[in-house]
């Protein structure tokens, strides 16, 4: 192991007990032989702190507060809290054993605990188990998580105001709000060098978070005994097996007002008044004090979201601009007024959309559609498309530099060495139970041995690609539902009445990719439900051996899940459907059955638009109704009892068990649904430019609701840290590259500019009005007489009918073959994907350079820091050193006071 992690291991008790069930005087080592851990993480040295308290005892509730957060002597602040009902089944003994022994040794680890009587709880069958972690314990685990504290205020100069202050004033939160604390130079803490730092109250040198963190990390290494050989440890394994029914941190008031208490500071009140309600929806985020309450891994998330959403209003903006272009120039579509046209379209006899009970139908039918397509369909399109490829890379080379100053000012610079340090998983200690030797550190620790890696990836991939073929074979399931029901919507149409005034704009082809689309959102909804719970699995069977290992498998496996669960019918329409159609009498059948789908007329675009409209919009809505209605329905149901009690009898800690629990995947949840947004705003924006207004509307109310739900829905998360968005960073990259791709070949392959601009400059024959024409262009010719019977529709009125194709008419000696315009638009369509995706990368990478990841006065104040911090720490070595001189340490020599000087010259100079 490392440093810190040798240094936990002299920390983690090893609560050896001896044969009579006395503590051990001396630190003796227990043999692990048969234990699910190793004996360096068994349990908490009991010489470095060994506080005991005396036995529980139960009093009179009425004499505290109901808000209280504190012991019953009103100084001792509760850490964490843990609950258990004490039910008199078969596993009653069993689970009092564990209870006694964890609670025993947890105390041995210097946690002091007090219990509250069921018959003190509002249901009068809850146990309330409050932990307080003393000094002694904070400042020896402050050590082991090498948590970072202050030495001395900042003396850097802050930025220059930015002139449009004046401007954001109404966006703006009190200083109180945004800066809830002054901005310090930090140290990781020594409990040797207590005196460097500004420890004014050792009741509040650690924040509520920092204390929750400790006892937390206290709790999931903790031993509670012996079973089948093997030893236990660990709160999580408690709450699986029904030992405690809960175990959590609590809020420190009510989020309607402020507690009563003047040593609280009612954080959670403020996060609501300020941030947490819709009303404020205009106002910036106070992301300090939401690091400062819950953390810095959600802090990190609401600062990307917050950050996303600004980025969005500029995307919205410009989309909303290249719509109304659409909206303004419908007029002036040239090949919208040919379809409309009764003496053009109204003349045009077209092929039949299916085999025999499909119809010949006129072009003009589809009027409506092809003037609804041009809002999309149109020369902003292509803009929107290059400036979304530009813009992507704009948010991602803007939010490195946002994440680099949040790393900078919460203390996260050297965090990915402490993040691999100290984020070993208790259940990788647990169920690796053999042992090798760290060749670095020459120390045994455990390992998973390679064959049982091998054995469980497989295992694992053989799962994730069956899912996958799933969704593939769903997806198709939903096609041969567009293939079987268009016929049934085209028959109902022609021969219902009352659908007659509405056949212009609700076509067959509407209708069945409306229907489609709600269905495969039902199907998504289903397979994400089911998936979510294989791929938690498959990630716990593989065992990985870091959090954040831990994260970033399951984060790839539901991420690739998602992908082609919520992507695949958008790929379907934009890249496949009426591609692979072939022409009457040699049409092509999935299966041999159903013959493939056509695009509209006026192409696939509208229908990959309606088809990304109803995944993306259903998919936030049903999100929002998830995450805010049904966590309000559960607690209400939960808390209807207590609303007919006394105030004064519902305690902090019982207000706080009633909530839902925000659960150690809470924040994963929340960063996929907007990564798949993401991908919904990048991938097929150019087939959808109002996709970043509905996401910026989306968002202004996610961060709302994540807030709201987060400050009164849900108990206080244990706090966590994070440096960065983690594995989302290279998602979101990887997302950004594949967006130019294809947003190139909606452009070139699905909506029909390229044709447009080919007809345009090499076969219009109109110099007045070069467009003229390009529907009679675009159509072929094919003879009714041509048709199979399978085919043929049971009516045939004409002896000719057009199709929507470039092809040699009949008689031709290369009848019913591509013509050369057609050739000559496929090599315009290939050449365009070339040019438009080597433009927008060089742009990007250009970009990508031009912007520094670290902003320059960033990068100074680490600087800065880093040498404020050796020259105190070595000015207090020596004047440690001359301490020793002047008491006649003969150790203290005058070599070793002139080398530790001479080391201080050496980093003032560097």
């Amino acid at each position: 192991m490392n440093r810190l992690g040798r240094r936990a291991n002299e920390t983690l008790i090893e609560m050896a007990l001896s044969a009579d069930g006395e503590e051990c005087n001396g630190p003796e080592t227990i043999s692990t032989a048969g234990s699910e851990i190793p004996s360096s993480s068994e349990g908490l040295n009991s010489t470095e702190t060994t506080l005991l308290i005396p036995e529980h005892q139960v009093i009179d509730k009425r004499h505290q507060s109901k808000d209280s957060i504190f012991f019953r002597d009103g100084v001792r602040r509760i850490d964490f809290v843990l609950s258990y009902v004490d039910d008199l089944n078969k596993e009653w003994e069993k689970k009092l054993e564990r209870r006694k022994e964890f609670e025993s040794n947890l105390q041995k680890a210097g946690l002091e605990l007090e219990t509250e009587d069921k018959k003190e709880s509002e249901d009068g069958k809850i146990f309330f188990v409050k932990i307080h972690a003393p000094w002694e314990v904070l400042i020896t685990y402050a050590e082991v998580l090498n948590i970072k504290v202050p030495i001395r205020e900042n003396d850097i100069p802050p930025m220059v105001e930015n002139p449009l202050d004046c401007v954001l004033f109404p966006l703006r939160l009190p200083e109180k709000v945004m800066h809830p604390e002054p901005d310090y130079f930090t140290a990781p803490f020594s409990k040797d060098k207590q005196e460097l730092y500004l420890i004014n109250d050792e009741s509040t040198f650690f924040s509520p978070s920092m204390r929750n963190r400790i006892v937390n990390y206290i709790l999931t290494r903790c031993p509670y005994g012996t079973e089948e050989g093997k030893k236990k440890f660990g709160i999580k394994r408690l709450l699986n097996n029904g030992t405690y029914t809960a175990a959590y941190p609590l809020h420190d008031c009510q989020y309607w007002k402020k507690a009563s208490d003047p040593n609280c500071d009612s954080e959670r009140y403020t996060l609501y008044m300020e941030w947490a309600r819709f009303l404020r929806f205009y106002k910036e985020q106070p992301l300090d004090l939401i690091r400062k309450y819950y953390g810095e891994k959600i802090g990190i998330y609401f600062a990307w979201l917050g950050f996303y959403t600004e980025m969005l209003f500029l995307a919205a903006v410009v989309g909303l601009i290249c719509f109304l272009y659409g909206l303004f120039t419908m007029d002036e579509n040239m090949s919208s007024k040919e379809i409309c046209d009764p003496a053009i379209g109204g003349e045009i006899i077209m092929c039949p959309l299916c085999d025999r009970d499909c119809e010949y139908w006129r072009l003009n039918t589809t009027c409506e559609s092809s003037q609804y397509s041009h809002l999309f369909d149109n020369v902003a399109t292509l803009f929107f498309a290059i400036f979304m490829g530009i813009w992507v890379t704009l948010f991602l080379e803007f939010w490195k530099r946002r994440q680099a100053r949040l790393k900078y000012e919460w203390d996260l610079v050297d965090f990915e060495e402490e993040q691999q340090q100290l984020q070993l998983r208790p259940e990788y200690e647990a169920k690796c139970t053999q042992k090798k030797k760290n060749p670095v550190t020459q120390e045994m620790e455990p390992y998973l041995p390679l064959t049982s890696q091998a054995v469980r990836f497989c295992i694992s991939g053989a799962t994730v690609l069956f899912w996958v073929s799933l969704i593939i074979a769903s997806m198709i399931a939903v096609i041969v539902y567009r293939l079987a029901v268009y016929a049934a919507f085209a028959s109902l149409m022609e021969n219902t009445q009352t659908l007659q005034p509405i056949s212009g704009l609700l076509t067959p082809q509407l209708a069945t990719s409306v229907t489609a689309s709600c269905l495969n959102f039902v199907i998504i909804m289903v397979l994400n439900f089911f998936y979510e719970r294989i791929a938690i699995w498959i990630t716990d069977m593989e065992i990985p051996r870091t959090h954040m290992e831990y994260e970033n498998r399951l984060t790839m496996k539901m991420f690739l899940f998602q992908f082609v669960n919520y992507y695949s019918s958008c790929f379907y329409v934009a890249f496949f459907k009426g591609k692979f159609v072939g022409y009457p009498g040699a049409y092509t059948y999935m299966f041999n059955r159903w013959r493939n789908e056509e695009c509209d007329p006026a192409g696939c675009l509208i229908e990959l638009t309606t088809q990304l409209t109803i995944v993306m919009a259903g998919k936030q809505i049903w999100g929002n109704i998830q995450e805010a209605i049904v966590p309000w329905i559960c607690n209400w149901w939960g808390r209807r009892k207590a609303r007919n009690n006394p105030e004064n009898l519902y305690s902090r800690w019982e207000q706080d068990h009633d909530l839902q629990t925000f659960g150690a995947l809470g924040l994963f949840y929340e960063y996929l649904e907007m990564v798949i947004q993401f991908g919904f705003i990048t991938l097929f924006v150019a087939s959808f430019p109002l996709a970043p207004l509905l996401a910026l509307m989306n968002n202004i109310l996610e961060i709302r609701v994540d807030s709201w739900k987060l400050t009164t829905q849900f108990r206080r998360p244990v706090a966590a840290k994070a440096h960065s968005i983690g594995v989302w960073q290279e998602i979101l990259n990887g997302m950004a590259i594949l967006s130019v791709v294809t947003n190139a070949f909606i452009v070139a392959f699905t909506s029909d500019m390229i044709p447009r601009l080919v007809y345009y400059y090499a076969y219009s024959e109109s110099e007045d009005s070069p467009m003229s024409g390009y529907i009679n262009n675009s159509l072929s010719v094919f003879q009714i007489s041509d048709f199979r019977p399978r085919n043929e529709p049971k009516e045939n009125p004409e002896n000719f009918v057009i199709c929507r194709d470039y092809r040699y008419p009949p008689g031709h000696e290369r009848k019913y073959l591509h013509t050369m315009q057609f050739w000559h638009i496929l090599a315009a369509k290939l050449a365009f994907i070339i040019i438009m995706e080597h433009v927008v990368f060089i742009v990007k990478f250009f970009v990508a350079w031009m912007i520094p990841d670290v902003p320059a006065d960033v990068k100074a104040k680490i600087k800065r820091e880093k040498y404020l911090t050796q020259k105190i720490l070595h000015e207090y070595e020596l004047e440690k050193l001359k301490e020793r001189l002047c008491q006649g340490d003969k150790r203290a020599t005058e070599k070793e006071f002139i080398a530790t000087e001479g080391r201080m010259e050496l980093s003032r100079a560097m």
